[in-house]
């Protein structure tokens, strides 16, 4: 590779760039723009919350109240835990939304008439999860006493079952703080294939496409000069609404910054992929504006960024599966709100390096293909 040819496609990539000032500046308003909308957004109804229940009493009332939940619609009991330790890693590797823990007693204290408190841990790095689920269950609670009091015929106020709600990873239930991290990585995905579908197929337009492949430039020497630019300004978009989130939202950032930039890291590479190879297959900018808005649309709707995934039919959450976005808002998510490692983000994680694998690596071959024509 000849370092002086790729710095000479970098430079002509932004002296194309600075030739559109309208551009530059709608790329840079663009994510301003975004964080002030999604930074209220409001929160959706859900159902089918997967749930982890903690029965230490092992009594009819605690089965009454177990089925209390699984039968609301509302609530998926998929783990049985042996102690409310043994929740943490459910609720940190995302495996559970919430727990409902009966403790040992709950149902000798009603019957001695005395209020009987349960726990219901919330897995608070999902704010429209978080908020709405813990008042489905205080909800449940509120009923399941009801109906005990007319099982037994009492018309006054009797012993009930005190649910008292305990959030976990976001305590404040505020929207921002799961909003701003799962921004950061659709802003950058928006961006860069927005930019990198209109890269090649322009110069193709303008007939330079061809006048480039005659030249002695390698093609890892035009990767490198095409996607350096465009991936410097997917950063600077990045820093700038994590800046936003950070300093003027004040959003809680507890884990570390490194699963941060290996997650992003991942992710861009898959949005580059993605956007060279719209522009490589089609022949005209409509068409790749066409092809970008044909990807958006369902990943936008789909990854979870804007509804949760476990309220969508079952039919449609497997589809999620294969949306980058949703893993790497996993990762984000998880870093920034609950503080998550490596470890617990294992899965999202290897789910980044195989969509980077695959789209950029297929992005690789068709350009090299394409020089060799």
């Amino acid at each position: 590779m000849s370092p002086k040819r790729i710095r000479l496609l970098i430079w002509k990539e932004f002296t194309q760039l600075r030739r559109d000032p309208l551009l530059i500046r709608l790329l840079l308003l663009m994510p301003v723009m975004q964080l002030i909308l999604f930074g209220y957004v409001v929160a959706v109804d859900v159902r089918n919350l997967s749930t982890a229940v903690v029965d230490l009493d092992h009594s009819s009332t605690s089965r009454a109240l177990e089925s209390a939940f699984s039968g609301s619609g509302y609530f998926t009991i998929t783990q049985h835990a042996a102690s409310e330790d043994a929740l943490r890693p459910l609720l940190d590797g995302g495996t559970v939304k919430i727990a409902l823990v009966i403790p040992q007693g709950t149902q000798d204290r009603l019957t001695l008439g005395e209020t009987a408190p349960i726990g219901i841990i919330v897995d608070g790095s999902d704010s429209q999860i978080s908020a709405v689920g813990s008042g489905y269950a205080s909800q449940i609670v509120a009923e399941f006493n009801s109906q005990r009091r007319d099982d037994l015929g009492i018309q006054v106020a009797a012993p009930t079952v005190d649910a008292r709600v305990r959030v976990m990873f976001n305590p404040t239930l505020d929207p921002i703080n799961t909003m701003i991290p799962g921004l950061i990585a659709a802003i950058m995905m928006i961006s860069l294939m927005v930019i990198m579908s209109q890269a090649v197929v322009k110069e193709r337009e303008s007939g330079t496409l061809e006048q480039m492949f005659v030249t002695p430039i390698k093609a890892t020497e035009y990767l490198i000069g095409k996607l350096t630019p465009y991936a410097a300004l997917a950063t600077a978009q990045m820093l700038l609404v994590a800046a936003g989130g950070l300093f003027w939202f004040k959003v809680p950032f507890n884990g570390s910054i490194w699963v941060v930039l290996a997650g992003l890291f991942l992710f861009m590479f898959t949005c580059l992929g993605l956007g060279l190879l719209i522009s490589l297959v089609s022949r005209t900018r409509h068409q790749a504006q066409q092809a970008v808005m044909f990807i958006m649309i369902p990943t936008m709707v789909l990854s979870g960024f804007i509804f949760p995934i476990a309220s969508m039919p079952a039919i449609i959450q497997p589809l999620t599966n294969l949306i980058p976005l949703t893993w790497a808002l996993q990762v984000l998510r998880g870093a920034f709100v609950k503080g998550s490692g490596f470890e617990a983000l294992a899965g999202p994680m290897l789910a980044l390096v195989a969509f980077a694998v695959v789209i950029f690596g297929a992005a690789i071959v068709a350009t090299r293909r394409r020089i060799s024509e």
